[in-house]
């Protein structure tokens, strides 16, 4: 079922990027600067008058020398814009005569990558080829520039394994992202074949990742299927929002249990987006509890005793490199968020209502 309140994607995947099966992973991908050939600062590229370029990503690398991967990231940015200040995308066509400006940042230089004992590692699964670890709400994934301390690949790496390598030096082992502040199951790869063959399921939609969330409201259908494409809001180019040009994106979704202003549901995450499922149910007019992103006003604060975002991924099925076996895995809610459906619970009967199922 296609959720009839938002327009429909198309139905392949488009775009050439390297990690095109999953976007929690895709969007970190260019946080180490490139070793630019050009000096940081603005450079103006000429459009000769007559000459259409295609895509202006292509132009600008081979004009400036820099990687295109690296030329891609500072568009997404915001900092290639026309002779008129437009902010232009990796595919936009330029006509001369005319001319771009590239904002080449200063590099960042990165901390060495330091073990963290500290920080624990909650282990749900592990074999020769991989770890599957619950990671609490709260905890960045992996170090980016600005964050070089502190987070789970710091805590995997105080444990003396080895990770594979191919995703860069400042994410060993990491094969998918969760945000900051969503928690549950993330796959680690143990050695670099582990991890290029879990990124090519995640790549080939065979690893099946399944959410909890509350959201606000009711939603109507007791099962149900969003389909919106997803890109940077235009408005604002740290969040993301269904845009006509955004990339395909799918989320199923099941309702769990009913409140009088809250849903929990159960989400397949189809595709793998930045922000997905909160990006769509926000579309919706039914954003996830505790979003301090794309919740306004009651959805926002949650639900009483909420001190977070609710969103956790409770469940994970992938075949082990280690032994092809399909391997089904689950992280029961965090108490915290127990806690608040309990308190949900306690208020409908307080006030002469059942909370319901899917079908009620």
């Amino acid at each position: 079922m296609t959720d009839p309140g938002l327009p429909a994607g198309p139905s392949e995947d488009g775009g050439d990027a390297e990690f095109d099966g999953d976007d929690e992973l895709e969007a970190s991908l260019g946080l180490e600067p490139a070793r630019p050939s050009v000096e940081p600062g603005p450079r103006r590229l000429a459009v000769p008058d007559g000459e259409i370029v295609r895509r202006i990503d292509r132009f600008v690398a081979d004009r400036t020398g820099l990687s295109r991967s690296f030329v891609q990231k500072l568009i997404s940015d915001g900092r290639l814009v026309d002779d008129t200040g437009r902010r232009l995308r990796a595919n936009s066509e330029v006509r001369g005569p005319g001319g771009v400006t590239l904002e080449v940042p200063p590099p960042e230089i990165p901390y060495h990558l330091e073990p963290d004992p500290s920080i624990p590692v909650d282990v749900v699964y592990e074999d020769d080829d991989v770890l599957v670890v619950n990671k609490p709400s709260g905890l960045v994934v992996h170090p980016a520039p600005g964050h070089w301390r502190g987070t789970l690949v710091n805590a995997l790496l105080a444990r003396g394994d080895h990770y594979g390598g191919i995703a860069g030096v400042a994410r060993p082992g990491i094969v998918h992202r969760l945000d900051r502040d969503t928690s549950g199951l993330l796959i680690v790869a143990r050695n670099d074949a582990a991890q290029a063959g879990l990124m090519a399921q995640l790549k080939a939609r065979r690893v099946r990742k399944t959410y909890m969330a509350l959201v606000q409201g009711s939603v109507a259908a007791a099962v149900g299927r969003v389909e919106a494409p997803i890109g940077r809001d235009p408005k604002d180019r740290k969040r993301m929002a269904v845009v006509a040009d955004g990339r395909p994106a799918s989320t199923g979704y099941r309702v769990r249990e009913r409140f009088r202003d809250w849903t929990l549901l159960e989400l397949d995450l189809i595709t793998g987006r930045t922000h997905q499922i909160r990006v769509h149910f926000a579309a919706l007019g039914h954003p996830v509890a505790g979003d301090p992103v794309y919740g306004t006003g009651t959805a926002r604060k949650g639900p009483d005793g909420l001190e977070r975002l609710f969103l956790h991924a409770w469940r994970l099925e992938f075949v082990s490199p280690a032994s092809t076996r399909l391997l089904r895995l689950e992280a029961p809610l965090p108490d915290e968020l127990e806690a608040v459906l309990e308190g949900l619970r306690a208020a409908e009967v307080s006030a002469g209502r059942r909370p319901s199922g899917g079908a009620g």
